[in-house]
Formats: C-alpha cells, sequence, structure tokens
C-alpha cells in the first residue's frame, strides 16, 4: 500500500530522512498499515527513515492506556483501538498529524531521550510562531500557559494543551508520533478526556490568535525537524 494521496517532496538518499507529505484526508487503518509495512522495511533495511504528515477524518484513538471512562461520547466518531502508548486522542481535519519512523538503532536506544526530542521539536516549531510550548511533569504533550485567560482556582495560569505525543516501537523502530492543533473544531475534542486529563483544556494556533496555515506549520515542522534529527532530502 502506498501513501495516500502523498506528495513525497524528496528523494532517499543515505543518512536522510524521507519527507511525505499527504493532501485531503487519510483513513486512519490505511495510516496505520502504511506504517506499520515502512517501520519493518526501515528495521529490514530495505527502507529509509520517513516523516509523514497527514490529516485524518473526526475519528477517536485509544491507546495502550486508554480508559473506557474517558470516552465520553462513543458514538459520536469512530473510535479506532491503537497500540502507540497513551491514552484518548483526537484526530481531525485542521490537525496535523507527523508520523515520525526513525530508526533508534541507529540514534541510540534511549526511549525518554527520543520523546524528548519529540517535545523539544513541536517546541521549536512553536517558537518559529512566537509560542511558547512547555511540557508539564506527569503529563504527556506540549502544553501553552493562557494569560488571555482567568487564573484557575488555585490562583495558577490555566494551561492549554496544543500538541500530543504519542509514539511505539518495533525492533527499535518509531512509528506513530505527535499532532499540532492548527485549526481543527475544539469542539470535537468534548468527546474524550484529552489523554485523561480533565483539569486542563485544548487549544490551537489559530485560537491562540495566529492566523497560521497548514503549509506554514509543514514549513516550520521541517525545519525545525533538521535541526534535531538530521537532514531531510533537498527536493
Amino acid at each position: 500500500m502506498g501513501y495516500p494521496k502523498a506528495r513525497v517532496n524528496s528523494v532517499s538518499e543515505d543518512d536522510m530522512v524521507e519527507w511525505i507529505v499527504s493532501d485531503g484526508l487519510t483513513d486512519y487503518d490505511d495510516a496505520v498499515s502504511v506504517m506499520e509495512a515502512r517501520a519493518a522495511a526501515i528495521a529490514a533495511g530495505t527502507a529509509d527513515e520517513a516523516v509523514w504528515l497527514v490529516e485524518h477524518p473526526p475519528l477517536y484513538t485509544a491507546g495502550t492506556s486508554a480508559r473506557p471512562a474517558d470516552l465520553t461520547d462513543p458514538d459520536r466518531f469512530p473510535v479506532h483501538t491503537s497500540r502507540r502508548g497513551g491514552q484518548y486522542t483526537y484526530h481531525g481535519p485542521g490537525q496535523r498529524v507527523a508520523y515520525v519512523m526513525l530508526d533508534l538503532n541507529r540514534r541510540g536506544r534511549d526511549i525518554r531521550a527520543f520523546v524528548q526530542q519529540l517535545e523539544a521539536w513541536v517546541i521549536a516549531t512553536l517558537a518559529e510562531f512566537n509560542l511558547r510550548g512547555e511540557v508539564r511533569e506527569g503529563r504527556v504533550g506540549v502544553w501553552i500557559a493562557r494569560d488571555d485567560k482567568p487564573l484557575t482556582a488555585t490562583g495558577a495560569k490555566p494551561e492549554d494543551k496544543i500538541a500530543a505525543i504519542g509514539i511505539r516501537l518495533r525492533k527499535w523502530v518509531s512509528f506513530h508520533g505527535i499532532s499540532i492543533n492548527v485549526e481543527p473544531d475544539l469542539e470535537h475534542f468534548s468527546g474524550i478526556v484529552p489523554c485523561g486529563i480533565t483539569e486542563h483544556g485544548v487549544t490551537s494556533l489559530v485560537d491562540l490568535g495566529l492566523p497560521v496555515t497548514m503549509d506554514d506549520l509543514d514549513v516550520a515542522l521541517r525545519h525545525t525537524f533538521e535541526s534535531r534529527f538530521g537532514p531531510t532530502v533537498s527536493p
């Protein structure tokens, strides 16, 4: 199975990561099949590492730690059981999903360090738009402190999630990856407790008042990826 509606921006060369963008909405099950096949080929030494950028139709995914009670509206959108780490997430139009298929045999077999690299990639990407993304102990993903909202009952600044991270490794090759909210329908998140966290909200680049397009984000993602993970293949 090939990459649905893909624009392959580059041709593989040694020690470079193939950068792939799919137009339109990509079926989730098809995406998983493509990722698993590519990860297996990377592990076998027959394919290059890759980053694949997609959008999905509205759906929920349940990671390996998902709790049934956190699916509050099970009939709203299709629910896909996922083998990635984490709990429930939402994917849909206006959200950029970056599937990251990298060989940790070559990059160091350190899962914690790899997740921290992914977090740093997201934070650097947000910084391209003068946003300060932050990570929090005990909370997966990247968060934005909301100076424009009233303080919480505890006197703290409210924080909204702008990016999720969930990966899986097979033979030390990663798949699944990250998602960043550009302009999704934020009300769609109300059918789940995102990542099991009830006391914080969800935001997006456009919700924060930034007129960022998906293409704008893709340019920033590629630039900041190369500074942390190494070069992608030139177009």
